[in-house]
């Protein structure tokens, strides 16, 4: 496995400057409050896969406002709340706290990629890694790509168990709090995991993203770049559902009941449950280079 990772570095925001034009205190917030400047949330282009506002305001079903109409479903532990814009997901320590698209041939972005979020971080995973979105069944061997938070890894007594490790390959020794970005090549080898330089900031909004042009791997943050690794490919394309907030085994998931939840019987323990809230989720079909941010430099 390739992995890449660089030592944190600071970033000086001038608060001062922005509040100055009006564009209000961007570096902290409040559950539930847009603590940006209001404007108009992303709207697909032509580019755009999938689009997910998060913009119910209860139930399971979670839609998307792309060209493909690839509609997903919550699991009983989500909760909707006041996020970046409109509403938003809120999710929690919890098997049942997660999102899923089934798959479809749509969801493989051959020849260019790029996932981004706002994400309001409420506490790192207590294990390797918190997905913010993926499509990566570890135990099938369905894996294509896995963007995430990194956790703090921790073992008992500390953690209430050990972790099965189906990410602590990928996560290595990288720094708790770093967005990490993964994916299988489509050509032989191992999974490629690469590393933001300074990590995600709790309870803030924040614009994260990772673009694959088929020769470099970027990850932003605030719509500024943060790193780039030279990673010569292509994703692997597999039957892999989209899930947003955890990454679980599809096979663990029923509908008994008539709601979409986890197997009961299974480890209860949320290994990879994303602690926050997630909004705007925007699948791409090409690496952009522009996103919107709240930091100006």
């Amino acid at each position: 496995m390739t992995r890449a990772w660089n030592a944190p570095r600071c970033v000086t925001v001038a608060l001062a400057l922005a509040a100055a034009a009006g564009l209000g205190s961007c570096a902290h917030g409040t559950p539930g409050v847009d603590t940006g400047p209001r404007a108009i949330a992303p709207a697909p282009d032509s580019v755009t896969i999938g689009l997910w506002h998060m913009e119910e305001t209860g139930g399971q079903h979670v839609g998307d406002s792309g060209p493909f109409r690839l509609d997903g479903t919550a699991g009983l532990d989500t909760r909707t709340d006041f996020g970046r814009y409109g509403r938003t997901r809120q999710f929690t320590s919890s098997l049942d706290s997660f999102i899923q698209m089934e798959y479809n041939p749509t969801l493989e972005a051959r020849d260019g990629f790029t996932i981004e979020a706002w994400v309001w971080v409420t506490a790192y995973g207590t294990w390797e890694d918190s997905p913010i979105a993926a499509r990566w069944v570890t135990s099938t061997g369905d894996r294509s790509w896995l963007f995430s938070i990194v956790g703090q890894k921790l073992t008992p007594p500390l953690a209430p168990a050990v972790s099965p490790g189906e990410h602590a390959t990928l996560v290595g020794v990288a720094a708790t709090g770093a967005l990490m970005f993964a994916y299988v090549p489509e050509e032989a080898g191992g999974p490629r995991a690469y590393f933001s330089t300074r990590p995600i900031e709790l309870s803030r909004w924040t614009h994260v993203a990772a673009t694959f042009d088929g020769q470099v791997v970027r990850i932003w943050i605030d719509g500024m770049l943060d790193a780039q690794y030279a990673s010569k490919g292509s994703i692997r394309p597999s039957r892999a559902p989209l899930q947003i907030g955890n990454t679980i085994d599809p096979r663990w998931l029923s509908t008994f009941g008539g709601d979409l939840r986890a197997d009961q019987a299974r480890d209860p323990n949320p290994y990879y449950a994303f602690v926050g809230m997630i909004d705007e989720v925007r699948l791409s079909s090409s690496a952009r280079t522009q996103f919107e941010s709240v930091r100006k430099p």
